[in-house]
């Protein structure tokens, strides 16, 4: 839910969700401001009063590739994929195979203007400067190779992890675009969250005068909303207080109970 009302406060079209507990445990949420779509690992949020039509292509993945094709009210179309790449747990141990590799990927492709994004699980040095080891990236490589794609980051991590004291960080939630568009795409990260994992914010900018007075054309996040000084001091303020505040609770992962879930939705409600 949290990411879903930052979603809102930043004016986002599109909420990109990998791995919601909620829908482990069998929770059924809803949002007053989004529309939900769920996947199997994945789930994306709609914002109802958008401009944007969606339709939902299956184009395989098992749940966890969720691809979307886009139109503007100008005609324009673009393909939006949602991605979580990661072994497969049965009774709580993970197992061979990764269904987002599964995906049909070369008719993912077919679509010209598109945007990728996701938490992928790979660890490389092509997109994080400060990688450990490499490991679980060769498929993406590869791929983004094959198809003349970028990956598009600010360079900060978005994965941290505390294990017998220390803390470590890792860059594995990007967005990838074609090359083409990389200069159309701006990214930050925001690690201020009660998950492990940041929230990537991304605006894809198109020509002016194609409706950015009213729309703006962004799908993702629109920080830029936030543009007066008083509105950017206010968001830096509170910024610090979530961090604050949700930096003293609980990190929920696969071992955590339903009474665990309920009282951090609890606490965020």
């Amino acid at each position: 839910m949290g990411a879903l009302e930052t979603g809102i406060v930043w004016g986002a079209d599109v909420v990109m969700m990998q791995e919601p507990y909620v829908e482990r445990e069998g929770y059924n949420i809803s949002h007053p401001g989004y529309r939900l779509i769920r996947g199997g690992r994945t789930m994306t949020a709609v914002r109802r009063d958008t401009h944007l039509e969606f339709s939902e292509v299956d184009k395989g993945g098992d749940g966890d590739v969720q691809v979307f094709d886009i139109r503007y009210l100008s005609g324009r179309k673009m393909r939006l994929v949602n991605v979580y790449d990661q072994l497969r747990q049965e009774g709580g141990v993970r197992s061979q195979g990764r269904p987002a590799q599964t995906a049909r990927w070369s008719e993912i492709k077919e679509q010209e203007t598109m945007l990728l994004g996701g938490d992928w699980n790979a660890h490389s040095d092509r997109w994080d400067p400060q990688c450990p080891p490499k490991r679980d990236a060769n498929f993406w490589e590869n791929l983004m190779d094959e198809y003349d794609l970028i990956d598009v980051t600010d360079g900060e991590e978005t994965y941290s992890n505390t294990r017998n004291g220390e803390t470590l960080g890792s860059l594995i939630d990007f967005f990838v675009t074609k090359a083409s568009m990389a200069d159309r795409l701006e990214v930050t990260a925001d690690l201020a969250t009660t998950s492990d994992h940041a929230i990537v914010c991304a605006q894809l900018r198109w020509d002016k005068g194609e409706g950015v007075k009213v729309w703006r054309k962004i799908t993702g996040w629109d920080i830029d909303g936030l543009k007066s000084k008083e509105e950017e001091e206010n968001y830096k303020k509170a910024q610090k207080e979530w961090k604050d505040k949700s930096s003293k609770r609980p990190v929920l992962d696969e071992n955590s109970g339903k009474d665990d879930l309920q009282k951090e939705a609890e606490w965020i409600q």
